[in-house]
């Protein structure tokens, strides 16, 4: 028979474990310490009508400030005097410059050969020098005519004086008796004739005179309207070498060299490097608030300079607005043509108000709401909004300085009264 272990076998009693208790005791302290310190936490959620996360929010707190409208556009540099020389005449075109040469004031460009042009004016300076001597040539007879009527005029006064004397010899000799009376009464009527001569010849003088006057000036007067035409021509030829008419530079040739070229055809534009402007493109939504002279401020990358608006175009492109504007004080230097340039617009000045930053709550609430910040709960509030800019927007009611307001991402509120913030 073979034995078993039980002969071997003793009982153990099991070991009392005196720690145990001491652990559910501290562990419910633990709980009880938690649930204390986290029912607030709790109640808020509890109370709220919705909950979000603030890592999801932007928070920003009403301010009391200046407000500045502005908008901020990219515009280019343009030339604000970019004049284009055109043709005065037909005709064939001598380009004396390059695109892009510098050139001054008064510099020729370009020559444009028009032999009808120059032979009109040879003509007509042939007319002048023609007319010219016929207006020499009617006062010297004027002067030989002047002579002519004194000569005459002179004679028929010594003529009634012979006659007077004819009359009173006549007159004598008959009161002594020494002739009859008819030679006394023909040289009366002699007296007579050589007085009427005398007054037709004095007469005649004022007449020869006012007459050459008349032809003389008749003559002058088609020697100045010639001379006003061929100054005219003269002008036109000398306009055939086209000058620049300010300092700057050339900007683009239109046509070729030795081209064949029609009257006010385009030949060249010249740029004015002394006058430039910023043109820029305003989007249609501010069109209404733009107008000329507001200031605005122009940005490079040395700084910031001053300016304002010079003009606003009635025509709107693509939903933009197209905008000049023009340095007021200093400008930078070494502005190039087509140069990109960051311009701030400065619509209104609103100071001393309520103001928040902007941010989508403005839209998602269609400015007639805001949720504000308050123990860890953001609360429901109406609101009125004022004028906005670009990082600003102006509370009219609704909130007070110091208030805190989530600016965006509200839309996950869904509207709820009450959002508790995690």
């Amino acid at each position: 028979m073979i034995r078993d272990t039980s002969a071997q076998d003793r009982v153990v009693a099991a070991p009392t474990n005196r720690r145990k208790p001491l652990i559910w005791g501290a562990a419910g302290i633990a709980l009880v310490a938690l649930l204390g310190m986290g029912w607030p936490a709790v109640s808020r959620l509890l109370s709220a009508d919705s909950s979000a996360s603030t890592a999801r929010l932007r928070i920003a707190e009403v301010k009391r400030g200046d407000l500045v409208r502005d908008v901020s556009v990219q515009g280019k540099v343009v030339a604000a005097f970019s004049p284009t020389l055109y043709a005065r005449s037909g005709g064939t075109v001598e380009l004396d410059v390059q695109a892009g040469d510098k050139v001054n004031k008064g510099d020729v460009l370009a020559t444009i050969d028009s032999p009808e042009l120059t032979n009109r004016l040879q003509q007509e300076q042939a007319t002048l020098d023609s007319l010219a001597l016929e207006v020499e040539r009617t006062a010297i007879d004027n002067r030989k005519n002047a002579a002519a009527s004194e000569t005459a005029y002179r004679q028929a006064v010594i003529d009634r004086e012979t006659a007077e004397r004819e009359v009173e010899r006549n007159r004598r000799a008959y009161e002594l008796g020494a002739q009859a009376e008819m030679p006394v009464l023909r040289a009366r009527d002699a007296l007579a004739k050589a007085k009427l001569a005398e007054v037709n010849a004095q007469g005649n003088v004022g007449l020869d005179r006012d007459s050459r006057e008349f032809e003389l000036k008749t003559r002058r007067f088609a020697l100045d309207r010639q001379k006003l035409l061929v100054a005219d021509l003269a002008r036109q030829v000398d306009e055939l070498r086209m000058r620049s008419p300010v300092d700057g530079q050339v900007g683009q040739l239109l046509v070729q060299q030795r081209a064949n070229v029609a009257a006010g055809a385009g030949v060249l534009t010249v740029i004015d490097l002394g006058a430039y402007e910023i043109e820029v493109q305003v989007p249609e939504v501010f069109a209404r608030e733009l107008g000329a002279g507001m200031a605005a401020e122009i940005q490079d990358a040395h700084g910031r300079y001053a300016g304002e608006v010079s003009a606003i175009s009635p025509e709107v492109v693509d939903g933009q607005v197209i905008g000049r504007i023009r340095f007021s004080g200093t400008k930078p230097e070494g502005l190039r043509q087509n140069q990109r340039l960051t311009t701030r617009i400065l619509m209104d000045e609103h100071p001393n108000v309520l103001m928040v930053e902007r941010g989508p709550f403005v839209d998602t609430g269609a400015g007639r709401v805001a949720y504000v910040v308050r123990d860890g709960t953001a609360w429901r509030t109406p609101i009125e909004v004022g004028a906005t800019s670009l990082d600003a927007v102006e509370i009219v009611s609704g909130l007070k300085e110091g208030d805190r307001i989530v600016i965006s991402g509200t839309d996950e509120f869904k509207g709820a009264q009450r959002v508790a913030l995690n």
